[in-house]
This record gives structure tokens, C-alpha cells and sequence, in this order.
């Protein structure tokens, strides 16, 4: 099984190292990796060329936002499964590609996910918050649950019959695909229970209120856009949720 490893990436000088370490780290095999950088002038460049052994592929040009990034790349890719690591982020072990291997191929699965650490910006050891998932049960997403989107692994023919990300919506895309693909299309997950990714702070949704809300609202547009109706609360229940991660 090939596994389509994207990184979309702009001005990431200071972090991206760290991802493609992370990347290099990786006991697993059969890697497709593939950098999608939107025009740097910072030297983010310049590092991935350190890094020509690992990186199959890599396009440097302007585009509009981390979405159509995440499109880019998912037209490049020729792997049987699909997944994401951005710039800012890293693998959490060297065996975390394994391990989504073996939850493909043992199960038959649609699609994998795990949990995630928020760490700290300047030391990704410095755990800020915890996001600790679930067994997968669509009627979860009724409840304001989301599967952890930089852990979300997918079978690269599911973006071919259904689509890619929705580049119209600005904060939620990764939200829309997920209802699209788990609760509209009825695909099937699997939770591995351990950690898979960290994730330094300070992800575009979530660094102010006024963004939160438009992602607030964008959510409620990706229910209507999949002809699904949310529960009374589910708009509520979404945000409310994250407050827990900060006590796990």
C-alpha cells in the first residue's frame, strides 16, 4: 500500500523542518510525499531541497489558500491512500504511517484517524491542549464531533468519485469533506487510539473569535450544501467540545 503523504506550505522556514524530519523519521516504506508551497520568499524552498531523498514531488507557486493547496496535491498524488501534514506540524513517532497502514489493510477500511496534541509554537514538546477521539459512529457528528482533520487518512479513489475540498468555504472545508465523505456518502472509518500527530497552535480556524465564528458559520453552509439536516444543538455542541481538550 502507497501512502500520499501532502504538505501544503507558505512561508515556513522556521517550522517546516521539523515536519519533513518527522517525515524522513517514518518507518514505513512505500511514501509518496508531496510539497505544495504557495510561492515562499522566505528560504521554505531551500530546505526541502535539503530534503530531495524523501520528497517525490514539490511545486512552488502561488495559490489561493491552504485548501486549494490540499487540491493540488491530491491531484498529484498516485498513492492508495491520502493524507495531510502541514508545515507547521509533525508526525508524533517514527511508526505513525505503520500503524495507518496496518488499520487499512486489516480492516478494509474507507478512511483512518487518530488523536492529536496542540503544542506550543516555539517547543512542539510543550503539550497546550489534547484532542483525544472516538470509535467512529456517524451519529457522533450530530453531537458537534469531528474526526482530528490533520490525522484523516482517506483511499485516494474517494477524492476522484466525490471530490476534493471545497474551496468556497474559507475556515471549514476540512469539516465539509468530512460530513461529504463519513455522513453523506456513508463511508466507513477507523479510530486508532493513539497519537498520530502534534500540531503546533495557532491553526487559522482558531486564532480569534471573529475567525471561530465564521468558521461557526461556515459549518452550518456545509450541512445545508450535503442536503443534511444538524441536530438543535450540533452548532454548539462543535465548539463546546474543544473545551474538554484542554483537561484531557
Amino acid at each position: 500500500m502507497k501512502i500520499s503523504v501532502i504538505t501544503s506550505a507558505f512561508n515556513s522556514v522556521e517550522t517546516i523542518r521539523d515536519t519533513l524530519d518527522s517525515v524522513r523519521q517514518q518507518d514505513y516504506p512505500n511514501i509518496e510525499y508531496i510539497i505544495v508551497d504557495g510561492a515562499s520568499e522566505d528560504g521554505t524552498m531551500d530546505v526541502v531541497a535539503e530534503y530531495h531523498d524523501i520528497v517525490s514531488i514539490s511545486i512552488s507557486e502561488p495559490d489561493g489558500g491552504i485548501y486549494e493547496a490540499l487540491n493540488k496535491g491530491i491531484a498529484l498524488a498516485t498513492g492508495d491512500v491520502v493524507g495531510f501534514l502541514h508545515s507547521d506540524d509533525l508526525f508524533a513517532d517514527p511508526s505513525v504511517l505503520s500503524k495507518i497502514a496496518q488499520a487499512f489493510e486489516s480492516s478494509g477500511t474507507d478512511a483512518v484517524y487518530g488523536d492529536l496534541d496542540y503544542v506550543q509554537r516555539a517547543d512542539p514538546k510543550q503539550v497546550h491542549r489534547k484532542w483525544r477521539s472516538k470509535p467512529f459512529d456517524p451519529a457522533l457528528f450530530y453531537k458537534g464531533w469531528m474526526p482530528a482533520h490533520p490525522t484523516f487518512y482517506l483511499k485516494r479513489f474517494h477524492y476522484e468519485n466525490h471530490g476534493g475540498y471545497d474551496t468556497s468555504f474559507r475556515q471549514s472545508a476540512d469539516y465539509e469533506l468530512m460530513l461529504r465523505m463519513l455522513l453523506k456518502q456513508k463511508l466507513n472509518a477507523v479510530y486508532i487510539p493513539e497519537l498520530l500527530v502534534k500540531m503546533r497552535v495557532g491553526g487559522a480556524s482558531n486564532v480569534t473569535l471573529s475567525n471561530r465564528w465564521k468558521a461557526n458559520q461556515e459549518d452550518a453552509r456545509a450541512w445545508k450544501k450535503n442536503g443534511l439536516k444538524p441536530g438543535l444543538f450540533t452548532r454548539v455542541l462543535k465548539p463546546i467540545s474543544k473545551l474538554r481538550q484542554f483537561f484531557t
